[in-house]
């Protein structure tokens, strides 16, 4: 008898296809509630070059706990949570076998991604049933007002993120391990380069901003071109100096890094009593593209470790995650300038992925006087044709009713 006239084997495969329909019923189906929150878990792999994967594709709407878990993939460090672009929840310094971590967001019905930079598969499609989360209610005016305020939540996420991978930094400093903190250093920059359009109200208490010795932004990331002899030079890139420059960390490197931590944290106390205008996230948005035309792409930015890419990328999704919050509005003033916006957004978004690499130090290749001479112009191009629209936007939510 052959077997597949079996009984026996009948009844195995009939097992094995009920238990396979009910594996994919539960991927297909909502994710458990426990604690009031919906339970998702999100995996992230070094499979096919790094893959972030999600054990339920949906939730029924209200509070949803996404908990993370790095097991291999070692070029893949952050998850986000994206809704029409803007970043609504996210978890960064991912490495490969730290501890579980989560985070709650209330979701209203509609359809989200699960976005993982640098994965096979970036975006992962996720869907809320239920009510959609209602409109912004009120004029113009109020729908950029609550756009506002939920710039102001990621500006403060972001800071508390660096404030971390700076941690990360100053430990392998402290431990005189030069090639790791390389590594943290590429990995620590964007955070800063997202909301350095802020700079304005980085100031300590008791200081006001011509006044270096309370100035954030001065501590945290000034460069050797622009030095303010009085206060001496501080931050990420006197640390760079020493890290690619020197090729040493010395008592020096150690102090810096002490600092850097310091000015972090006392710049998260900071970011948390900012107050923006609709205005401002406009006028930001603008002055990161002016930031990626005026320093990245000549080469200034990074001077010794030349990630001048990885800053560049920074300050494209600060801007796009300022207009994000605005395009809610903006959609209300001006639909086709919103909609050109986003467009360019796109294009420029197309042409940084050209250069990507996740073995090099930040996720991006080199910035070398090579690839300055060849590619600097179609950079610049690039962010022109983007910065043309989105310089225009300042004065039409500054008067919107």
């Amino acid at each position: 008898m052959s077997r597949i006239h079996d009984p026996k084997f009948h009844l195995k495969a009939t097992v094995a296809a009920a238990t396979l329909l009910a594996a994919g019923s539960a991927f297909a189906a909502e994710a458990p509630v426990e604690n009031g929150a919906s339970q998702v878990a999100i995996t992230m792999t070094g499979d096919d070059g790094g893959s972030c994967a999600i054990d339920f594709d949906s939730a029924k709407a209200g509070p949803v706990t996404f908990s993370v878990t790095n097991k291999t993939a070692t070029a893949l460090t952050e998850v986000e949570l994206l809704s029409e672009n803007r970043i609504l929840g996210e978890k960064e310094n991912l490495a490969p076998g730290l501890p579980k971590v989560s985070f709650t967001v209330t979701l209203g019905g509609g359809d989200y991604q699960i976005y993982c930079p640098g994965a096979a598969n970036e975006k992962v499609a996720f869907t809320v049933t239920g009510a959609p989360t209602p409109k912004p209610t009120g004029g113009v005016s109020a729908i950029l007002q609550q756009g506002t305020d939920g710039y102001a939540s990621y500006a403060t996420g972001i800071a508390d993120a660096m404030l971390t991978a700076v941690d990360k930094l100053k430990a392998d400093i402290d431990a005189g391990n030069l090639d790791a903190a390389k590594q943290d250093y590429a990995k620590a920059r964007p955070f800063y380069e997202r909301i350095e359009s802020d700079v304005d109200g980085f100031i300590m208490p008791g200081f006001d901003v011509t006044d270096n010795h309370g100035n954030l932004d001065y501590l945290i990331d000034m460069r050797a071109s622009n030095l303010d002899p009085e206060v001496g030079w501080h931050g990420f890139h006197a640390i760079e100096r020493d890290l690619f420059e020197k090729g040493e960390i010395t008592d020096e490197t150690k102090t810096l890094a002490a600092e850097l931590q310091t000015n972090v944290a006392m710049l998260i106390d900071v970011a948390k009593g900012l107050q923006y205008m609709p205005e401002d996230l406009a006028n930001g948005a603008a002055g990161l593209l002016e930031e990626v035309q005026s320093n990245k792409i000549t080469g200034e930015e990074e001077a010794y470790s030349h990630i001048d890419l990885v800053d560049f990328a920074g300050n494209v999704e600060g801007a796009e995650q300022a207009f994000a919050f605005l395009q809610p509005g903006m959609e209300e003033i001006d639909p086709e300038l919103t909609a050109q916006i986003n467009d360019q957004f796109a294009k420029v978004n197309a042409l940084l992925e050209t250069y990507r690499d996740p073995d090099a130090l930040g996720g991006y290749v080199v910035y070398t006087e090579e690839l300055k001479a060849s590619d600097a112009a179609k950079l610049s191009k690039a962010i022109q044709s983007l910065q043309e629209p989105l310089s225009t936007i300042a004065e039409k939510v500054a008067t919107a009713q």
